[in-house]
């Protein structure tokens, strides 16, 4: 085979690579960003309601990130499996897992702001009247509970800006991918773990 067609074979066979990593990525990043998002935009009428406390929301806000960002481990043994014939290096599993950790972080930054733009009330001032009551339960200071509306009324004026709101809601999921990335590529990079079932 002459080096031309060599270079032509590698260019297609790169091509198709990237098109099948850009593909899980995608699928893999937008189911999981559908359910933890979903999972926000059901839960917030919850929340106005006083169906859900804050505390136990936060709880179940994570438990859903976790769940869904589980979807990483899945989205990277598909590659590896798919593309890999089993086999995928540490630094390629992390790119694939990262990058569906930002699809799905901003689907969920998405629907958020969905959320934060319908809602009737105002979400940050019956945050602050529920952490209020609950430092007052807990037998904290009239001093104590001053400042801490002070700061949750400063936060608040700065929390109007969309772009400050959208990036501070990106953080609250991406680095739950960032770990799940990490622990899945220290995983599938052995190969013996959960082999690929894909004849070569």
């Amino acid at each position: 085979m002459g080096e031309g067609n060599k270079e032509r074979l590698s260019l297609f066979q790169l091509n198709k690579n990237e098109k099948i990593m850009k593909r899980i990525i995608l699928t893999y990043g937008l189911i999981a960003g559908g359910i933890v998002g979903g999972m926000l935009l059901i839960t917030m009428p919850m929340y106005e309601k006083g169906i859900l406390k804050f505390e136990n929301g936060q709880l179940l806000g994570y438990s859903t990130m976790v769940i869904s960002l589980s979807l990483i481990f899945f989205g990277v043994k598909s590659y590896r499996d798919r593309e890999g014939k089993g086999v995928i290096t540490f630094g390629t599993a992390l790119k694939v897992g990262l990058l569906i950790s930002l699809v799905a972080a901003l689907m969920y930054a998405l629907c958020w702001e969905i959320s934060y733009n319908t809602m009737s009330g105002d979400f940050l001032k019956q945050m602050t009247e529920q952490q209020i009551a609950k430092m007052k339960n807990d037998g904290a200071t009239e001093i104590a509970m001053q400042e801490a509306a002070k700061q949750q009324e400063e936060f608040a004026t700065i929390y109007k800006n969309p772009i400050f709101r959208f990036g501070i809601t990106l953080m609250e999921i991406f680095p739950v991918g960032i770990l799940i990335s990490l622990l899945s590529a220290a995983l599938l990079k052995k190969k013996e773990f959960l082999p690929s079932v894909v004849s070569n």
